[in-house]
């Protein structure tokens, strides 16, 4: 009897032995199967709603899964640099160019583009409301009328770096009055804004998306220097030979075809479009 026990002991041993490296052998196999590749992108194109619309006619498209980590456009290229990313989809150009030039990527690429609005109350304290928005930043100032800045590092942030500057205000010096920095993304941003009847610079693809508007308005937009392209690029497999270049090449290839382009185009909340297709033949 004990050595029918001692064997029927064994067997069952070796029988859950089987079931557990068959299910390991599974869960490889599976996820040598799943294709996807992780995307380093800013909160605008996922707060605006842009990805939900997108991807999956990317995944139906390809079969290729995307993982989104959606951050401030310098955090996203940060994200790249470290190799947590495959592929890079961002609106700031001018470290976009550089991250390139850098070697992080070959090549930038152009996807689309919107603007910049200036949203503020409705009653406009400072007079800003135009098509003018250095003079609506100086007017601002003037008044020390409260301006909530993202303040991290976005290319959202950039710009308002870049537009303050245009307007003579020298940020790095002396801050208006008003200025406060929330170091957030563009939604919680609009939120605070809203909350303290603030002005905030926004791309208008968030703004669009945003419910939570309170007494907000657009007041300005329409300015040339408003203008907000968004570029894609893939990082160098030669700085992080893990990166799936191949999947990530699928991407950048397919949201810049006549496909991906039109998918864009059709995005529209309320009615109104959100992005308008930027890429070049």
């Amino acid at each position: 009897m004990a050595m029918n026990w001692m064997s029927m002991s064994k067997m069952r041993r070796l029988l859950l032995s089987a079931v557990l490296l068959a299910g390991l052998g599974g869960a490889a196999g599976g996820h040598a199967q799943e294709k996807f590749i992780t995307m380093a992108s800013t909160t605008s194109t996922e707060q605006s709603g842009l990805f939900a619309h997108l991807l999956p006619a990317f995944k139906k498209a390809t079969g290729i899964d995307v993982r989104v980590v959606a951050v401030g456009t310098g955090q996203a290229l940060d994200t790249a640099r470290r190799g947590d990313a495959d592929v890079v989809f961002v609106h700031d150009t001018p470290a976009e160019e550089k991250f390139v030039a850098e070697g992080w990527s070959k090549q930038r690429r152009p996807v689309m583009y919107n603007d910049f609005v200036l949203a503020g109350p409705a009653a406009d304290p400072a007079k800003a409301q135009g098509k003018d928005i250095a003079a609506a930043l100086k007017k601002i100032a003037a008044q020390g009328a409260g301006f909530i800045s993202r303040g991290d590092k976005s290319g959202t942030h950039a710009a308002e770096l870049r537009l303050w500057k245009q307007a003579g205000i020298d940020l790095s010096a002396a801050k208006p009055a008003g200025h406060k920095e929330c170091g957030c993304g563009m939604g919680p941003a609009l939120n605070i804004a809203s909350a303290s009847n603030a002005y905030v610079l926004s791309d208008r693809g968030t703004w669009l998306n945003f419910k939570n508007r309170g007494e907000l308005r657009v007041l300005v937009e329409g300015d040339r220097t408003l203008f907000n392209p968004y570029g894609v690029m893939i990082v160098d497999p030669a700085r992080h030979p893990h990166v799936k270049a191949v999947l990530a090449q699928a991407f950048a290839d397919w949201v810049t075809s006549p496909a991906g382009q039109a998918v864009i185009a059709s995005y529209q909340v309320g009615g109104e479009q959100a992005f308008f297709p930027d890429a070049k033949p």
